[in-house]
């Protein structure tokens, strides 16, 4: 992992019990390089394994969500079960740290559910061993679909949309059950996608329900292939990470006091895909796009999203809607379908080594800094920050990033110690201010933008 920019340290601070300096220094956003845990980690993703998965769950025929539930061999309820059996094997490795769980609910008629139909998703819990309650999750859907959405008997295969995503999870779990990341991590494969998001959307309604601190979720969806099979030109390295702008839970007052501040470009998805292409591992590129998703399409985060949690989707670089959804067929001596055939195995591990470097690098990271308001009651050419003091057992103290506002990115950063108020000698007017935190040795957390004090 190398660093990709150098955070300047300039300009002077005040705040409680830090006397002002004028650092000169300069200070690296991230480590320059991943810790050993890390290093071995995503050494042990497994290409083989990811393809063995995927040609598993294509075996089943279809996934699709109102197809057969009792057949041991074909249909949603054998690829859950053998999903639930994966899981649960990987889990058996790690001495009762991760636990496994089928979370079924009925979801009503609606639109493309013709008749109440059990949907279960299949979660995998990780808990943290210093912070669990800091919770970081990440999901693929493992139900399919061809081209006639409603059609639950014919085949299904679902290679890359989304037994790939699955993949993904399914992997992490295996190599990260037997470790002890710092704060909880989910993996979870999810159901009823096609169908309207049900699965995820049920999940995230449980979480938030319960109060649950979920600081990260990410969506795999369609995680392929850097090929689209198209003639156009193979991207291996890319993955196209896509991040909303103002949360869509906010209200319009609460979206027009976010623009005041730092404009849309600070939310906390935004904030997230910054964090993710900062710790994206070497010989990678992490595409981040400034949206939610893509035109005319979505996928699990949104469910997320819509419940104020940030979250984004990873897919490939470029789709081939003519395999994808597609029904299995040959035409001119061209096969078409969703088929493993058009997956690219060390393709979709690339993808699970940058989820992995996210989650991990979040998990042993601070949690993102909460409360975090820029004292908007007075004209002054200093800009005064608040934030809650964090209470991991291993936090140094936090820096203050801030960046011209025609910037996409932070360009300045001051570390101000381990205090809950800083003042800078820097007008709010002329640039974008955030906080982070720093634990001892030297990971950070994502950045909080502040909102106006009332």
């Amino acid at each position: 992992m190398s660093t990709r920019r150098t955070f300047l340290v300039a300009g002077a601070a005040t705040a409680a019990g830090v006397a002002a300096t004028t650092p000169a220094a300069a200070a690296s956003a991230r480590p320059a390089a991943p810790d050993r845990e890390l290093r071995r980690i995503l050494a042990e993703i497994d290409p083989a394994r990811i393809e063995a998965i995927v040609r598993k769950l294509v075996s089943f025929g279809t996934r699709h969500t109102l197809s057969v539930q009792d057949d041991p061999v074909r249909g949603i309820g054998a690829a859950r079960d053998w999903i639930f059996a994966e899981l649960q094997r990987h889990a058996a490795a790690g001495d009762g740290r991760m636990t496994v769980e089928l979370q079924s609910f009925i979801q009503p008629v609606s639109p493309r559910v013709p008749a109440p139909t059990r949907i279960t998703n299949v979660i995998a819990t990780l808990r943290g061993s210093v912070t669990p309650e800091r919770v970081y999750v990440v999901t693929g859907h493992y139900d399919s679909r061809v081209t006639d959405v409603m059609d639950a008997v014919k085949d299904a295969p679902g290679a890359d949309d989304d037994a790939s995503g699955v993949a993904v999870i399914m992997e992490l779990a295996r190599v990260l059950a037997t470790r002890r990341p710092e704060s909880t991590l989910v993996f979870a494969a999810v159901a009823g996608e096609e169908q309207g998001l049900y699965g995820s959307d049920h999940m995230a309604q449980q979480y938030f329900e319960a109060g649950t601190d979920i600081q990260a979720m990410f969506s795999n969806d369609i995680v392929g292939t850097g090929d689209a099979h198209d003639g156009t030109r193979n991207d291996p390295r890319t993955v196209r990470l896509f991040v909303e702008g103002v949360p869509t839970s906010e209200t319009t007052a609460e979206a027009n006091t976010r623009r005041s501040v730092g404009g849309e470009n600070d939310g906390p998805s935004r904030q997230l895909g910054r964090f993710v292409k900062d710790v994206e591992p070497d010989g990678t590129n992490v595409r981040v796009i400034w949206r939610r998703d893509r035109y005319l399409r979505g996928s699990d985060h949104i469910s997320f999203l819509l419940r104020g949690y940030p979250a984004a989707r990873f897919t490939e670089p470029r789709e081939n809607f003519n395999h994808e959804h597609q029904d299995v067929r040959v035409e001119n001596g061209v096969q078409y379908g969703d088929l493993p055939e058009f997956c690219d195995w060390s393709y979709i591990a690339r993808v699970a080594r940058v989820n992995a470097s996210a989650l991990w690098s979040l998990a042993q990271a601070p949690g993102t800094p909460k409360g975090v308001v820029i004292d908007t009651t007075q004209l002054t050419n200093e800009t005064t920050l608040r934030w809650q003091p964090g209470t991991e057992p291993d936090l140094a103290g936090y820096e203050v990033v801030w960046r011209e506002t025609t910037a996409s990115d932070w360009q300045h950063c001051l570390p101000v110690g381990k205090v809950s108020t800083a003042t800078i000698d820097l007008s709010k007017d002329n640039v974008f201010f955030g906080v982070r935190a720093v634990d001892t040795t030297g990971n950070r957390s994502p950045v909080a933008a502040p909102k106006p004090s009332s």
